[in-house]
């Protein structure tokens, strides 16, 4: 197949600005036409003062897991004048939020977080490769008869939404705890609706009625196009889901076709250029 655009196939890319535009290029880079729409906006908390002091007591935890790569930039960004990175495991949930954290200066070492190859960029995946090292740190604790309430302690890093409470899941949460940690979280920033220019909202008018494709990489941005569109008809809408949980979000949510596509942008883009 050759190197030019594909004819009737358009993609919207509806991940955060500043992860869009990049992404728009990547696969225009391969060969798909792509072009940016956002549908979720990061944002700086208002309040740091949580995260100041989470710095100020980062040694409390063995591990530190990142959501994403805007929890590394927002939770760096915090960082006191000064203070030194932490000593300790970072955990991300794929190949974006390991470079966010070599590009803070994270030991490479100290990185957990699946890569290219992995079927899946999600907690799942991530678990499954920390998992080992995990049954070790408990095992330590337990042969070193830590007190109660002392198990080696896991600081989850995430967004909030537009109200400041936590926003995701508790998959990884749940699943630390069962294996003998303990859990701490904090907010490094905030999710939320962007405000959709007059342009923008036409040109999301256009693609829903005329069969373009919609790549969403949360459900989440689902959720804010149809309130920014509240009535909108997805009879004709088509999406493509880089998970198998927005998939059946979006289906339940009523787009006419959805499609499941790689995570990893070289078979995203494949998968891209067989729709017919």
């Amino acid at each position: 197949m050759s190197g030019d655009p594909l004819a009737g196939v358009r993609v919207l890319v509806t991940r955060p600005e500043r992860e869009a535009q990049p992404w728009v290029q990547a696969l225009l880079a391969q060969g798909v036409q792509a072009e940016p729409l956002p549908l979720m906006e990061i944002a700086a908390l208002t309040d740091t003062s949580g995260l100041v002091h989470t710095w100020a007591t980062l040694d409390r935890h063995w591990a530190l897991m990142f959501v994403s790569a805007n929890a590394v930039r927002h939770f760096v960004a915090a960082r006191p004048s000064g203070t030194p990175m932490p000593d300790v495991l970072a955990w991300g949930t794929g190949p974006g939020t390991r470079a966010a954290l070599l590009e803070a200066g994270w030991p490479p070492v100290l990185i957990r977080c699946p890569d290219e190859s992995s079927p899946q960029f999600d907690s799942e995946a991530l678990w499954a490769q920390v998992l080992p090292e995990v049954h070790k740190a408990v095992q330590k604790a337990e042969q070193l008869s830590a007190p109660l309430g002392a198990a080696p302690s896991v600081l989850i890093v995430r967004g909030a939404d537009a109200q400041g409470q936590m926003a995701g899941r508790d998959w990884l949460a749940q699943h630390i705890v069962a294996a003998g940690l303990s859990v701490a979280q904090c907010a490094a920033y905030a999710r939320q609706a962007p405000r959709l220019t007059p342009a923008q909202r036409a040109r999301a008018e256009h693609a829903l009625s005329q069969g373009d494709w919609w790549l969403f990489s949360s459900s989440e941005a689902a959720v804010h196009l149809q309130q920014a569109m509240p009535g909108a008809s997805l009879a004709q809408a088509r999406a493509l889901a880089t998970h198998p949980r927005i998939a059946e979000r979006l289906r339940q949510f009523g787009w006419g076709r959805v499609v499941l596509v790689p995570a990893a942008l070289d078979e995203q883009s494949k998968s891209i250029k067989l729709l017919t």
